[in-house]
């Protein structure tokens, strides 16, 4: 019951309606973690195939403007996967595995070298850093 009350309590807090729709697709972001539109679409109509492809878009385009999913690009296959964690973090990426990388110290670090870098009255919305791991193992 805490599971659900939390997934309720994630889509309420984001000003969006709570609906089993957006209920069952939050959960499975959940198991998931990362997962591209593809994957998530095959696990939530596993769990319910009267669930339409169109709903699920919006679902998640709803989340990312909402800030409950945030997305990011995969350099080794170009596509955009979706992600649990919204607030500041960083990625390693093995070939289509994705993994969060926390390290503030190197947040800050990059928000003091952009200080008065940036044009104008610009302000940093998030600092996401991409690390590619054996890339050039596997290309050989």
């Amino acid at each position: 019951m805490e599971r659900k009350t939390g997934i309720t309590q994630a889509i309420k807090t984001a000003g969006l309606k709570v609906t089993p729709q957006r209920r069952m697709v939050y959960e499975v972001m959940q198991e998931l973690r990362h997962a591209s539109v593809d994957t998530v679409i095959e696990k939530v109509r596993e769990r319910n195939p009267d669930i339409t492809v169109s709903t699920i878009y919006r679902i998640l385009d709803s989340f990312c403007k909402a800030k409950v999913l945030s997305s990011v690009g995969n350099p080794a296959d170009g596509k955009q996967y979706f992600d649990i964690t919204v607030g500041n973090h960083h990625h390693l990426f093995d070939g289509q595995k994705i993994a969060d990388y926390d390290d503030p110290e190197l947040t800050r670090l990059i928000y003091r070298y952009l200080a008065g870098k940036l044009p104008g009255d610009t302000n940093i919305d998030k600092i996401q850093v991409q690390i590619i791991i054996n890339y050039y193992l596997k290309s050989e």
